[in-house]
């Protein structure tokens, strides 16, 4: 449970990614004729192609497989499932989730799903992967902080959020994939969580998949029996942090333009950012075309939206804007059916604030019952090792049964 709060300085800046370079895109967009650059297919079947996805609901496991406990975790049974799931323009895309079992656990005990946060344009970068890897540039190091739930006897369910094609920036399909991996997850007879309550969590990018997720249940997947959701620290309007964070020359620009290269992924005639880059940003793209968080930032570094792009026109695209505004959660009309516990720093400079502001307002108005803490801290990092114990003790609450406080 306490993942998030180890995630180090360059994760830290997960807040950043999913719209800064958003900001030069908004900015950089003329019709498109170059392609996305795409992730290197993972060579495993396991991760292979699915014909007949349209013949399937969203949630139907297409397969699984038994894995061993990845370093850190201990009497545990783990499996992996690939599941149906739907993409930004609604069309079936199979997704994968890591799930993490107590061996002592009881039957439909308490299943937590949790959102890591995943800064990356390659598929080897995703928890199904990196919680395995040995590999010091990918491998998750909060991970084996999970035990804290394990130990109470929980499930915890790891959801792939970005995605078949590692859609960076892609934050409703992020959503809509972590229900699919709940469906998926009580649709799995071995795991015995059938009638599990369900709590979801994440901070930063995780707390913007686990925001959409909760935002989305009344649509998507109302049928879910999910008591609470905590998240932290999640940007909420793309457009509006974009355009806050400026084209000046920044340390962790890469993380920025991976987002652009992510987005364009999933929406690659609305945000045709391709065919905009320079030699420079041509290079860059290829470079980080399958690359995780530090790889990223050291392209990146120091660079900005002047020295990578052809043009910067300022003339916006609507089509560009809209998908930006699609996987803004406070622009989005829909609000959590569970209680929701948010927790962030008031001065936290990569975040814009009141975006988070305006959507708890929101849930509030509509009768959401709502737990938000502001944790004293200028720093985004720190506020989630802050706040994070008490979102641990108010999720569990809800997973005992324990009627939700509000200070709305």
């Amino acid at each position: 449970m306490r993942g998030s709060k180890l995630v180090g300085a360059a994760r830290i800046t997960a807040a950043v990614v999913c719209s800064s370079i958003v900001g030069w895109a908004l900015v950089a967009a003329t019709p498109a004729a170059a392609s996305p650059l795409e992730p290197t297919p993972i060579s495993d079947a396991f991760y292979g192609p699915t014909p007949g996805l349209e013949a399937l609901k969203p949630g139907d496991i297409i397969s699984s497989r038994p894995m061993p406990p990845p370093a850190g975790f201990f009497d545990v049974d783990v499996w992996q499932l690939r599941f149906r799931s739907t993409n930004s323009a609604g069309n079936p895309i199979a997704a994968v989730n890591t799930v993490i079992a107590p061996k002592n656990k009881a039957p439909n005990g308490p299943l937590l799903s949790y959102q890591h946060i995943i800064n990356a344009l390659g598929l080897e970068c995703a928890p199904s992967q990196a919680l395995w890897t040995t590999d010091p540039n990918l491998v998750i190091r909060e991970a084996p902080a999970l035990n804290a739930a394990l130990a109470r006897g929980w499930t915890v369910a790891i959801a792939d959020h970005l995605g078949p094609n590692s859609a960076y920036g892609a934050a409703k399909m992020g959503g809509q994939i972590v229900l699919d991996s709940i469906r998926a997850t009580q649709r799995f007879d071995p795991l015995q969580v059938q009638q599990s309550p369900v709590a979801l969590a994440g901070y930063s990018g995780g707390g913007m998949a686990t925001a959409w997720a909760a935002a989305l249940q009344n649509d998507y997947a109302p049928e879910l029996n999910i008591v609470g959701s905590a998240a932290g620290g999640a940007p909420m309007n793309l457009e509006r942090m974009a355009r806050d964070l400026g084209f000046a020359p920044h340390p962790v620009f890469g993380l920025a333009f991976a987002a652009a290269l992510g987005l364009e992924r999933e929406y690659p005639t609305r945000i045709p950012i391709s065919d905009q880059l320079n030699p420079l940003g041509q290079q860059m793209a290829l470079q980080l075309q399958n690359a995780c968080t530090n790889d990223i930032i050291a392209v990146g570094a120091g660079k900005s939206a002047t020295l990578v792009a052809n043009s910067l026109n300022l003339i916006d695209s609507p089509e560009m804007v809209a998908a930006v505004n699609e996987n803004s959660v406070e622009l989005y009309p829909g609000v959590p059916k569970a209680p929701y516990f948010e927790w962030h720093s008031p001065t936290d400079a990569l975040i814009p604030v009141s975006a988070i502001t305006n959507t708890i307002g929101r849930y509030c108005a509509a009768g959401v019952k709502v737990t938000e803490v502001l944790v004293p801290s200028n720093d985004h990092l720190t506020a989630a090792v802050l706040g994070l114990p008490q979102a641990l003790e108010w999720i569990d609450a809800r997973l005992r049964g324990v009627p939700a406080p509000s200070n709305c």
